[in-house]
Formats: structure tokens, sequence, C-alpha cells
């Protein structure tokens, strides 16, 4: 059964609250724009805020270009305590009363940037053989996890408010645990730690200046006689392509790409690029020898941007 909705598309950049969860956020965005189709690009931990992108309608078709992209956050490390979530959410397993210097973590925070191996939290969403790691470790059980490698392209120390908390912004590819960054760091001068706080501020193009929280939207929604004022809101479902080559098409090109038809295209062999008419996407795909094979289709662009 079809589910009932709009066919709308575009994009939310949701202010994501503490407490809850990416999918959950999701279903009552969707449900606030009466949208037919949604999803996330880049799950966010209910115990993080922050940059959550939603994708509505055809521009789910695009989620992976967010989903891969560069992500910054900012977090707060605690020193003194080592807990089974690597967060505040878990109970305390070790403790130290060592608290690293100022100067001894300027020294060792170049040690976590570039490509690292990086061992995921034992109370994480990776899976092993068919079971999520949180449920064994909430059965009491040891996910076998192994390291991976990560890219962290920058940290930048905000603040050591006091001897117990330091404030990071952390510039990261896909994968990146904070928490695991948090447990590393604190090992590494000699100490136990966890991530207290974390706030994403940044998932590719989008920035926390382009988010609106759930509560003024959920407000908004309510108040809407015509769903126009949330119409509004949405970004263009081609926000994420701003970094691929884009070539325009004709009519009659939009026509053939939408049946699915290769076009020419007077541009070099490209991996990915996306054709474009009267300013919208039309297709994504790839060029060869002068022609551009569509592999994803954008059927419905139902918004003037």
């Amino acid at each position: 059964m079809a589910r009932k909705g709009r066919d709308i598309s575009g994009w939310i950049i949701l202010d994501k609250p503490l407490e809850l969860g990416s999918t959950p956020a999701v279903s009552r965005v969707r449900r606030a724009f009466d949208a037919r189709k949604a999803g996330h690009a880049g799950t966010l931990d209910p115990a993080a805020s922050g940059v959550l992108p939603i994708a509505l309608g055809e521009a789910t078709k695009t989620i992976h270009f967010l989903t891969n992209a560069t992500k910054v956050y900012e977090a707060l490390v605690v020193f003194g305590a080592a807990t089974t979530t690597d967060d505040a959410v878990g109970t305390v397993l070790r403790e130290s009363v060592v608290r690293p210097s100022d100067q001894e973590i300027a020294r060792a925070v170049p040690h976590f940037m570039g490509a690292i191996e990086q061992m995921p939290p034992q109370y994480s969403a990776l899976k092993i053989a068919g079971r999520r790691a949180y449920d064994l470790a909430r059965q009491g059980e040891t996910a076998a996890l192994e390291p991976r490698w990560v890219q962290i392209d920058a940290i930048e120390i905000l603040e050591r408010p006091d001897a117990d908390h330091l404030r990071l912004r952390v510039t990261c590819g896909k994968g990146t645990y904070i928490r695991s960054l948090a447990r590393d760091l604190a090992q590494y001068l000699g100490t136990e730690g966890h991530l207290a706080a974390l706030r994403r501020t940044r998932v590719g193009n989008f920035s926390i200046q382009d988010a609106i929280g759930l509560e003024k939207l959920m407000d908004l929604g309510h108040s809407a006689a015509d769903l126009a004022a949330m119409d509004r809101l949405l970004m263009p479902l081609e926000a994420p392509l701003d970094d691929i080559p884009a070539f325009l098409v004709d009519l009659e090109q939009t026509n053939q790409l939408r049946h699915g038809q290769p076009v020419q295209a007077a541009l070099d062999d490209c991996q990915m690029v996306w054709a474009q008419h009267d300013r919208k996407a039309v297709a994504l795909g790839h060029i060869e020898q002068g022609v551009f094979h569509p592999r994803r289709i954008f059927n419905h662009v139902l918004r003037d941007h």
C-alpha cells in the first residue's frame, strides 16, 4: 500500500534536540510536511544534538552524497572516568586522579589527526554476526569489534574551562566516533575520560546556521493553513550537489533522460556529474566518450527554486 502524502521534494536541515533519535525525528518532520517520503543523512545519536539533514521526496536520491560528506562536531570531554558507553549515559568503569595540562593536551591532539585506526565503542550500531553491538552490550556480552580506519581532518581546542573538562571542535569523515576519540585521547594522556556532550554543527554544505529547531518547526506546521510557510523552509534537492560538475540539457534531452536513455554531452569523461534543466536536477550519472549515462533519475521536482 502506497504511503499517503504530498509529492514534495527538498531538504530540511533540522537542529535535532537531545533525547530524540534520528528515525523518530524524520517521522515527525515527514508528518509536519505531509510528505510521502523522507530520509536522513548521517545518524545522530539521541545523546547528541545539532545538524540532521532530512530529505523529502526526490531529495532522498541524493542522501548518499551527505552520508559520505565531511562533518563537524563540538565535543565536551570529561577527564577522570571511563564509562561503559564512552559517554555520560553509561556507568563508570574506571577512574583516575590524573588531569593533563593544557600543554600536554596540545601536544597530544595532533596524534589523532589524519587517517587513524579507531576502535568503535561497545555501545554502537555496528553489526556483529547480524546483531547490533549495543544489543550485545546490554545483554552483558562483549562484542568482537575490530579497529577501523577513519579520517580526522582537524581538531581544534576551543576551551579548557577547568581541569576536568575540555571543549573540542572536530572535523572528520564518515564513521568517526567522537566517543572513541574522547576515550582514546584521555588514555593517551595517561588518564581516563569520556564524552560528556556532543553537538554536530555541519554536514557537508549544511551548517547549523541553516537549521531550524524541531519545536519551532512543529509550531509553524500547526499554524500554517496551507503548508506554504513550511515549504519555503525547504532547500532545493540539488543542495548536496554543489561540488559535483553539472551540465545543461534541453527539454528533449530531459525527456530522454527521464526514460533512462543516454544523451550526448560535450564534456570530458567524468565518474559523477549531474544534468540540469531550468536550474533543476534531471539525473545523476557519468560521462564516457562524450555520452552521459544516467544512474539516478529525478522524476518529480515540484518546487521552483
